[in-house]
């Protein structure tokens, strides 16, 4: 079966909220009636029909045929299904998915992956601050499933992430892991100050180490059971992630100033 293009013909003039677009949603629509859907964020109606040119398929696979920083809530609570994006996506891109495929091919907003509880999240550019992080006010980031960067991301990658894997190819900003409660998080470039600010439990791995916080005990090298099995589970999605878990491993215990029962790891 062919898939559902969306091809964009022009830069929005509004953010717009694409948070409809999602397969569960256009299932058994036609092409008119998803070109009446109205995605304006602002007084001014702007609909699918007047941003996209739709090309007719099945909507368990939807494509966007180019990108904009304004397309916001892309794949928002997507259940199955995949959705691709051929450019850039703005904020909460896969935000709540619980299931499916969504792959974007350049940069993302802040927000990617947030409240994120299955499926799988790809984005093959950078990404911006709070990645899977919670919106205010809300007590839990990242719940389960993968979401994997190519590029860099922002400060606070992995915010209160309580379950599930972030891999991040290249470099992160200041405090990734902060305040979390327990997951993976995987940064193999670069990172900012203060990894793993306030976390309780979970695993950060860090390719390039950086100076960390003296609330951290350090607990010397260790060839650790688990990460072996993460080096495998890693492989298809992450070749460096892989190898990375695959090596003996340095561990360091905290934070010691809120729980402690988490760790930071580097290559011994």
């Amino acid at each position: 079966m062919k898939p559902l293009v969306l091809a964009l013909e022009q830069e929005p003039d509004q953010r717009l909220d694409l948070s409809p677009l999602s397969p569960h949603r256009l299932d058994g629509k036609s092409a008119k009636e998803i070109a009446e859907i109205e995605v304006q964020t602002t007084r001014e109606k702007v609909t699918v029909g007047d941003l996209f040119r739709i090309r007719p398929g099945d909507a368990q696979t939807i494509v966007f045929e180019g990108g904009s920083t304004r397309l916001d809530n892309v794949g928002l609570g997507l259940k199955g299904g995949e959705i691709i994006v051929e450019g850039d996506v703005g904020k909460c891109v896969g935000r709540s998915m619980s299931g499916g495929n969504l792959v974007v091919a350049g940069d993302a907003g802040p927000y990617a992956g947030s409240a994120l509880s299955g499926g799988r999240l790809e984005i093959g550019g950078n990404a911006g601050d709070f990645l899977g992080g919670p919106l205010e006010g809300e007590l839990e980031g990242v719940t389960g499933g993968l979401l994997i960067v190519r590029g860099d991301a922002g400060a606070r990658a992995g915010d209160r992430l309580r379950r599930g894997t972030l891999v991040i190819e290249g470099s992160a900003g200041d405090y990734p892991g902060s305040r979390m409660i327990a997951g993976t998080l995987v940064v193999l470039g670069a990172t900012g100050v203060l990894p793993g600010y306030l976390m309780r439990r979970g695993t950060i791995a860090l390719a390039n180490p950086p100076e960390l916080a003296p609330t951290f005990l350090d607990c010397g090298a260790h060839e650790l059971a688990f990460a072996s099995l993460s080096s495998r589970l890693l492989k298809p999605e992450s070749r460096g992630a892989a190898k990375l878990f695959s090596s003996l491993l340095h561990r360091f215990a905290g934070d010691s100033a809120a729980l402690g029962k988490g760790e930071i790891l580097f290559p011994a």
